[in-house]
């Protein structure tokens, strides 16, 4: 169990403000991409990286490290502020993003940057991904843990459960899945499109632990993941109820904003509310 207290869950919240700051920046930049998804994503994606995950930016290949998967790959954006905070590579960089030869791509690949776990954005694939890295640890019997998110938009791909039931299967207690429940995908509302309510009775229907937090609020989000490390012989869903767009009030809860980037204007409206 680690430490919670208020400048832990201070640093955190800081840290998914500066991410924030930067996918607005480098959306704006590319003038394509996906903002919404990224957004509402920062907070869970701050706690790995900053409190939560045993990794090295100088040793990206370090055997023991943990993993986190981005399963909805197209909230690339979230990953790469992560990445560049935590000192994987220069800030600057970041402004490449779906620029030609950069390694920022729209979508992770691995084998171009480091610390991208998983050339992920066909949904489903990540947490498949996931749960082989896990069933990995405890074949050879390692001490990391691997960490997933997931869209709850993605709920709808049968290859999701697929690996929920294998992850149970193999009581991969090593495993964590974050459901970034923001209740909308491009197409609109997730329950109107193709529904996968009540999600954390399907979770528990295949035989994982299920918690369920607000996923802005850090303190939860490292609660949560505190108690996952005592769940023992099965794997733990968080399902962390959040808003599309995070921060950016004319940009929260609105489909439009899950494949749109913004203009310079709405970046310098959207820094403004970060800033403020």
């Amino acid at each position: 169990m680690k430490e919670i207290n208020d400048s832990s869950v201070a640093l955190v919240a800081e840290k998914a403000r500066i991410m924030r700051r930067d996918i607005v920046t480098m959306l704006g930049e590319a003038g394509s991409g996906h903002t919404g998804g990224s957004l509402s994503a920062a907070d869970i994606v701050a706690c790995l990286y900053f409190w939560e995950m045993n990794i090295d930016p100088d040793k990206p290949r370090w055997e023991d490290r943990d993993r986190f998967v981005l399963s909805k790959g197209h909230a690339a954006p979230v990953l790469y502020a992560a990445l560049a905070e935590k000192g994987f590579f220069p800030r600057e960089e970041l402004m490449g993003l779906r620029k030609l030869g950069s390694p920022l791509q729209g979508h992770p690949d691995r084998k171009k940057l480091a610390g991208v776990e998983a050339s992920t954005g066909s949904l489903g694939q990540g947490i498949s991904w996931s749960v082989g890295m896990g069933l990995a640890g405890k074949m050879d019997k390692k001490n990391f843990r691997v960490y997933a998110l997931l869209g709850d938009g993605e709920l709808q791909e049968g290859i999701v459960w697929e690996a929920a039931m294998a992850a149970a299967h193999y009581k991969l207690d090593n495993l964590v899945a974050f459901v970034d429940n923001n209740g909308l995908q491009i197409d609109g509302r997730v329950d109107e499109v193709m529904s996968p309510l009540p999600i954390p009775d399907k979770f528990r229907a295949f035989g994982w632990e299920v918690l369920e937090i607000d996923g802005h609020d850090c303190r939860q989000i490292m609660e949560a993941l505190n108690q996952a490390r005592t769940i023992k012989g099965k794997p733990t869903a968080v399902i962390a109820r959040t808003i599309k767009g995070k921060g950016c009030s004319f940009m929260e809860n609105r489909a439009e904003w899950h494949g749109t980037a913004p203009n310079k204007e709405q970046v310098e409206k959207a820094l403004s509310e970060l800033e403020a």
